[in-house]
């Protein structure tokens, strides 16, 4: 990629970070809406886990063959297609005439929404090569989250009260065809000097792995043992041939030389707790507000604006202080706030008095604000550039698997309390696990946030970037930097 001047690369910058603005304004529109879904498409709870969990488990099955082949071909031609398939993917969803037409076109979706978000943050690891030019980039890039949970509510809630839950999809529409037109113009194209090559054993083992352990978590309030059994031991068995396959391969879809670095493991295994808290908090969230108390749409979004409110504040704030300070103190605090409101809420049952409902939305937004911009800077630094869309779309994916299972097994641990019950009455004590589960991600959060952040830590990522770039060829030499 040729050097641009500052101005151009804050325009790919903000090229990119649309690219993020609708598929995570999707996800927190789409929260606000759940309830006016599953009454106009008759839908149980698993019915509203799937619609969340069809794009989620697709999107974390090909983030990595997206940023892979971007690499290879062309990271702009991905991104664009990305563009393009999303947008088309927003139009049918919003013409779903029931359940199943909604989750199949949400997954068309998906495949779009792969090929975005790693590919957009291999181009900004490429634009900014300097470490903290970078972190600050990534911190903008993450700050982008903290506006579309601020915006998502409050423009979902007058969307679905005046318009109706279908209109959620149409916002996507401007943005996407505005992003596609800014692409084409300002964004050059950028691939790896060397190609990798495709890796269809290891991208099968990947969706089988996902997509069996999604359905035995969900379905096994109504399913029964013998299925989800059947089910968990097909994730069990991809998991082990993903093991012993990838390493054997010399281009695998998974590196797993990666793992060697203790920050990248951290990182990784962060992103999995923070956004698994992240879907389960929202997801209870809205039913609680709508279906229990008995709030409207709008007043609902109204009542998270807080949360959102605080992460849209901290988010920036934390990528300056991961650009100059390192990662360790804006884990630390991500992981003390979404811990505390876990435990506000399972303990002390938080969302019976309005005001202990705001500060637990307060204490998870500014712990979810301050744990994005570590986890992106920590999984992309110290790799090599050449493989910037591998490593960027491993964070990426580890974000989508931990919103998969969110979902997945808060929504399950609610549908197993509520079972039989009135709603109403059975919501606050059989959502009690499901927070003591986001309290739980919290506190891992914080543990490895502090075990993968010292000088040991430092060392493992600064050994493991020398032994990648030792082992490629001298004409892709070209590390992005070691700061952890």
């Amino acid at each position: 990629m040729p050097e641009l001047s500052h101005r151009h690369r804050m325009l790919v910058l903000a090229i990119c970070c649309m690219s993020l603005l609708i598929v995570s304004l999707d996800n927190t529109v789409l929260n606000v809406a759940l309830p006016s879904m599953q009454r106009e498409l008759h839908a149980d709870v698993a019915g509203l886990q799937w619609t969340i969990d069809a794009y989620t488990l697709v999107l974390a099955s090909l983030l990595m063959l997206a940023g892979s082949t971007a690499d290879r071909i062309g990271r702009r031609k991905v991104f664009t297609a990305g563009l393009i398939v999303f947008t088309l993917g927003s139009v049918l969803c919003s013409l779903a005439p029931n359940l199943e037409s909604l989750v199949v076109f949400r997954m068309v979706q998906a495949v779009g929404g792969s090929m975005l978000n790693p590919v957009a943050m291999s181009i900004i690891t490429n634009t900014f090569t300097d470490p903290r030019e970078r972190a600050r980039a990534i911190g903008a890039w993450g700050g982008v989250v903290g506006i579309s949970m601020a915006a998502g509510p409050l423009v979902g809630g007058l969307l679905v009260d005046s318009v109706g839950w279908r209109s959620i999809f149409w916002i996507n529409l401007p943005v996407g065809l505005a992003a596609l037109l800014l692409t084409l113009r300002f964004v050059p194209e950028s691939r790896a000097p060397k190609a990798r090559r495709p890796d269809p054993v290891g991208q099968l083992l990947v969706i089988a792995l996902l997509g069996s352990l999604t359905y035995a978590i969900i379905e096994a309030p109504s399913s029964g043992a013998p299925k989800t059994v059947a089910f968990g031991a097909i994730a069990v068995a991809a998991l082990l041939g993903l093991l012993w396959f990838e390493p054997r391969r010399a281009e695998p879809l998974i590196d797993l030389r990666f793992f060697r670095s203790a920050p990248f493991s951290g990182a990784t295994v962060i992103a999995v707790s923070a956004f698994a808290a992240l879907s389960g908090f929202l997801f209870l969230s809205t039913l609680y507000l709508q279906n229990v108390r008995g709030l409207d749409a709008l007043h609902a979004g109204l009542w998270m604006l807080p949360m959102a409110a605080l992460c849209f504040v901290c988010a920036p704030l934390s990528g300056r202080v991961v650009g100059s300070r390192g990662p360790r103190l804006p884990l630390l605090i991500a992981g003390v706030a979404m811990s505390a409101s876990g435990v506000l809420f399972a303990a002390f049952e938080a969302e019976t008095s309005n005001v202990t409902l705001v500060v637990g939305y307060v204490l998870f937004g500014i712990g979810f604000g301050f744990v994005n911009a570590p986890i992106t800077n920590t999984a992309v630094s110290g790799m090599p550039r050449s493989q910037a869309g591998v490593a960027a779309a491993v964070a990426s994916t580890s974000r989508q698997i931990g919103g998969t299972l969110g979902v997945a097994v808060v929504g399950a641990v609610l549908a197993s309390g509520v079972r039989g019950s009135a709603y109403r009455d059975a919501f606050v004590s059989a959502a009690r696990p499901g927070w003591w589960i986001i309290a739980a991600c919290g506190l891992a959060v914080l543990v490895l946030g502090a075990l993968t952040s010292g000088r040991w830590a430092r060392r493992t990522a600064e050994d493991t970037a020398a032994r990648l770039v030792s082992e490629e060829s001298p004409e892709v030499r070209d590390p992005a930097g070691v700061r952890a």
